[in-house]
Formats: C-alpha cells, sequence, structure tokens
C-alpha cells in the first residue's frame, strides 16, 4: 500500500505540472515558439545529465544497440514536432485545442495497437473510437477546418509511445538520447538567431533567462515522477491519471486564458468526454475480469 501510495503521489505530480504548462510558456514571451523548444532541448539535456551523474548512472551508453539509438532518434524528432506545435498553441490562445489532442491521445493509442501490434479491440473500445471519429468530425464542421493542433498533438504524441515502446529505454536515458540528438540543431538554430540579433536570452534580464532555462526542468521532471509512477503502479491506474493532464489544459484555457467555447465546440468535446468514459468504463471492466480470472486459477488446478 505505500507503494501504490508513493506511485499515485508521482503520477499526479506528472500529470499536474503537464497540465499546467500552459501558465508557464507564456512567462518566456517575448520568445518565440521555435527559440522555446531549442531552449527546451539544451537545458533539458543539461537536467538529465545532472541527474545521471548524481546517480552514477553511464553503463546504460554501452548497452544501447544501434537500433535503439535509431528509434530514440525518430522518437526525437516526433517529440520535438510535439513539444513545438504544444508551445506555438499555448502562446497562440489555443490552449483548449491542445488540450483536445490529449483527450483523443488514448484512441489515438487504441488505433495504433491494431495497424501496428495487432491487437483486437473490444466492443467498448469500438465503441469510445466510434464516438472519437464522431467528435472530431462535429469540430471540423465547427471550426469549418479539422482541429490540426489537437489532431497533430494526439498522432505525434502516439507515435512517440509507439516508438518509446519498440526502444525499451528507461525514461531518464532515453530522454537523454532524445535531447542529445536535437542538441546541434538547436544549438546551431539558437547560434543563427544570436547572430542575427533576434534571440531573446539574455536581453531580458536575468529573471527571464532563468525561466527560458527553467524550460530543462519543467521538461526533465514530470517525465521522471511519470517513470517512478509507472513501474509503482497498475497500467489502468496511469491510464486514469493521464486525464488530470488535458482536463487542467482544458480549465486554463476556458477559465484563465478565457477561449471562447462556441456550441459546437462543446458539443465536440461532450462527444470526447464521453468516448472516454466508455473507454475507461471497458478499461477497468476488462481490468477487473482479468483479475477475478487469475484469482480463480489455482481453485480449477
Amino acid at each position: 500500500m505505500p507503494e501504490l501510495r508513493r506511485g499515485v503521489a508521482y503520477g499526479v505530480a506528472a500529470y499536474a505540472i503537464w497540465g499546467l504548462t500552459p501558465l508557464y510558456w507564456p512567462l518566456l514571451e517575448p520568445s518565440g515558439a521555435v527559440e522555446i523548444l531549442a531552449h527546451r532541448m539544451v537545458w533539458s539535456l543539461v537536467v538529465v545529465a545532472a541527474l545521471l551523474a548524481v546517480r552514477r548512472r553511464w553503463s546504460w551508453i554501452r548497452e544501447l544497440t544501434g537500433r535503439q539509438v535509431l528509434l530514440l532518434a525518430i522518437a526525437a524528432i516526433v517529440v520535438s514536432v510535439n513539444w513545438g506545435v504544444y508551445i506555438y498553441a499555448v502562446n497562440s490562445g489555443h490552449v483548449v485545442d491542445a488540450s483536445l489532442g490529449y483527450f483523443i491521445n488514448p484512441l489515438v493509442n487504441v488505433l495504433f495497437g491494431i495497424m501496428i501490434f495487432g491487437e483486437r479491440l473490444r466492443t467498448g473500445q469500438w465503441v469510445a473510437v466510434g464516438l472519437g471519429t464522431l467528435a472530431v468530425a462535429v469540430l471540423t464542421y465547427g471550426y469549418g477546418r479539422p482541429p490540426w493542433i489537437a489532431l497533430v498533438l494526439a498522432f505525434t504524441f502516439g507515435i512517440y509511445g509507439v516508438v518509446k515502446k519498440k526502444a525499451r529505454v528507461e525514461g531518464t536515458e532515453s530522454l537523454a538520447v532524445e535531447t542529445l540528438v536535437m542538441l546541434l540543431p538547436a544549438v546551431v538554430y539558437l547560434g543563427t538567431l544570436h547572430a542575427s540579433g533576434e534571440g531573446t536570452f539574455g536581453r531580458y534580464g536575468l529573471g527571464h533567462a532563468l525561466l527560458v532555462a527553467g524550460a530543462g526542468v519543467v521538461t526533465a521532471l514530470p517525465l521522471i515522477f511519470f517513470t517512478i509512477a509507472a513501474l509503482s503502479i497498475p497500467l489502468s491506474l496511469v491510464g486514469l491519471l493521464q486525464y488530470i493532464a488535458p482536463i487542467l489544459q482544458f480549465l486554463c484555457g476556458v477559465l484563465i486564458a478565457h477561449e471562447t467555447m462556441p456550441p459546437s465546440r462543446w458539443a465536440g468535446f461532450c462527444i470526447v468526454w464521453l468516448a472516454l468514459a466508455v473507454f475507461t468504463w471497458d478499461t477497468l471492466r476488462a481490468a477487473r475480469n482479468a483479475r477475478l480470472a487469475r484469482e480463480a486459477e489455482p481453485a480449477t488446478v
């Protein structure tokens, strides 16, 4: 039980940080989305390297295979797109759209399970995916175009999860490789930006510089918390906790950023929430049935 409580606490902390980041990225203005993204890569590597140095965990480097490095390089590119679009969304007044992406993401993961891993869906999962598709159609009608920010975030994070699953490298070590892969492009971009006089780092006082460097902590800390949680609690519980982030993002967008929510958008979100309710119910029922089956096995021997 203490291990479970510890895992839940770390899981809540991880998703709460991710959910409240819409309040952080605007503090970095006038830095643009790409500049923030580049700094996020650089300072994340600094934070992760410091953590690995404290833990004296370097032996994993020799154990990496070429295939793992290639997969993590792909993961780095995909998550960079995800980060960049997310920062752009938050700093351009589309926090609600960003939250929609992470509401949709579990349904995208189900689709990838079918397409990539050959998984067979239960009836409840099919219903959830169908409702999710209907929600996107409703939102597309309301927007007059597909909700591209939400879809890019959902699918890039889904692809990122698939690639990470295939790579099978622990969270902190994985992030170290991913940020190292993107270090050169980030440094080149920042160097070019500052050479042209358009860079903001150091030009707006110490406070702004510390906030930009803090992007590394905001990136690395929740990932570490998430890794601890994933190793301590059942995946079904992790699945429930993941809704904390988009719920907080949605509240930030509506209550703090005061983004407009016309009826068509409310309708689309309500259908998404219904899809997630069906998905969650089906997941919990399947987990319960599996547990009961395991408990019944000794009696049948």
